[in-house]
């Protein structure tokens, strides 16, 4: 099963984006393999609008059934939920600590969309 966090960083040490739309990157962890891969979400950064709709296409055509973030918009949280795709809020400082929350279960599925669209 694939995870998606968001981040600003290249590796497990790097910060967690407390943003899903907007963050600069999504970290993709496979919980079998136990490997990532960093997925650029530049185009998204600086949208007008939509950029946490793109982002949850994005994610749910890499087959990430997880996502661990800060915060997740309402229009975000629809298409993500639409496409089978848990979301997890976290404060964890970096990616690792919210890799570690997950997979020691300390994580409550989110429910709804705790921000409103386009907060910054």
């Amino acid at each position: 099963m694939k995870i998606a966090i968001t981040t600003s960083g290249n590796d497990l040490n790097a910060p967690l984006d407390s943003r899903f739309g907007r963050a600069p990157k999504f970290l993709i962890y496979d919980l079998e393999a136990k490997t990532f891969e960093i997925i650029d979400n530049e185009q998204n950064l600086n949208a007008a609008q939509g950029a946490g709709i793109q982002s949850a296409q994005n994610i749910a055509r890499l087959g990430v059934k997880a996502l661990v973030t800060g915060h997740c918009g309402p229009k975000a949280f629809r298409v993500l939920e639409a496409a089978g795709i848990k979301i997890y809020n976290t404060s964890a400082s970096t990616v690792k600590e919210a890799l570690e929350l997950y997979l020691a279960g300390k994580l409550d599925e989110s429910k709804s969309a705790d921000v409103e669209g386009h907060w910054a």
